[in-house]
């Protein structure tokens, strides 16, 4: 069996100790930031599949009371936590307590901005030993350079950049998983809305 030490190198995503992080995709942001609506696609799918599988979502909004709550698009009734943050990165000493009490491993991480908040709890969670798996297709800045510059330092910090569909079928990881159904139809649902998304496809090449 592998060692925990071995699955964090792999990037193996454990359903019993993997929580979904949502991070300030607010209604003030909509008209500044770079494909926001291929932004809040993959975060609405995400929101979904944790509702199906009952992986925790824990979802932060910046300043709400100035830039808005999270975007009506995405449900987020069954988050385990949401909280108002006036610090960038989302590891507030609430979350923190909540990650403890939900004995979680890994964080799969999406949201804005990629070089600012997004960043910013990229590194606090890997300096207190979490294994962060940031979407490639799920993360965004006003500024689209800002983006790649964003994904390869935490990349180099030992996040794993991935895909949303990817870490849907790593969690669900068996086609006889009684979740396996709705995460395919899910998957459908969106399939369309993934070839068209600005942040997985650019000048019609997927970013490696």
């Amino acid at each position: 069996m592998a060692s925990v030490a071995v699955a964090r190198r792999l990037g193996r995503l454990n359903p019993k100790s993997t929580v979904f992080f949502l991070c300030d995709i607010q209604e003030r942001f909509r008209t500044g930031i770079h494909a926001f609506e291929s932004l809040v696609q993959v975060a609405q799918k995400m929101s979904k599949f944790s509702q199906i599988t009952k992986t925790p979502l824990i979802v932060t909004e910046q300043y709400s009371k100035g830039l808005g709550n999270t975007v009506s698009e995405i449900p987020i009734d069954h988050a385990v936590h949401v909280e108002d943050k006036s610090k960038f990165s989302m590891l507030t000493p609430l979350v923190s307590s909540k990650l403890k009490e939900l004995k979680a491993e890994s964080v799969v991480l999406f949201g804005i901005e990629s070089h600012v908040c997004v960043l910013q709890t990229c590194l606090d969670l890997l300096a207190q030993e979490y294994d962060v798996h940031v979407l490639a297709d799920g993360v965004s800045s006003m500024n689209a350079p800002e983006i790649d510059i964003a994904l390869n330092r935490m990349a180099r910090a030992g996040a794993h950049v991935v895909s949303s569909e990817s870490v849907m079928f790593q969690l669900t990881g068996d086609s006889k998983s009684p979740d396996f159904k709705a995460v395919s139809g899910l998957v459908k649902e969106y399939q369309e809305l993934a070839r068209q998304n600005l942040l997985l496809f650019k000048n019609n090449k997927a970013q490696l």
